[in-house]
């Protein structure tokens, strides 16, 4: 059974970092591509981040372009999102999820058929 399990969430100031960590099955992590979303109260889920296995071809929102770092760490089958310089309009739920074939494009939740259970992420002005 394909399983992503988020972690790493948490309450932070404005200006200070957080690292997700979204662990995989093995199954999962031989997926095509993996990458991060998140979703505000009252808003639709959006875009952060993604990373592709061919390659490692990575793809960033423009709200989070040098300041999110996403990795991948095959050993540990572990997908990490790195978060510095947070402000309080990143505060979300942060999903970590992964295609089960080829995507067309890498930002766009349709392409994306495992999700991990989210992780909250609060930043205080």
């Amino acid at each position: 059974q394909v399983q992503l399990v988020d972690s790493g969430g948490g309450l932070v100031q404005a200006g200070g970092s957080l690292r997700l960590s979204c662990a995989a099955s093995r199954r999962t992590f031989s997926s095509y591509a993996m990458g991060w979303f998140r979703q505000a109260p009252g808003k639709e889920r959006e875009f952060v981040a993604a990373v592709s296995w061919v390659g490692g071809y990575t793809y960033y929102a423009d709200s989070v372009k040098g300041r999110f770092g996403i990795s991948r760490d095959n050993a540990k089958n572990t997908l990490y999102l790195q978060m510095n310089n947070l402000k309080p309009e990143d505060t979300a739920v942060y999903y970590c999820a992964a295609t089960g074939s080829i995507p067309k494009v890498l930002n766009s939740d349709r392409e994306y058929d495992y999700w991990g259970q989210g992780t909250q992420v609060t930043v205080s002005s």
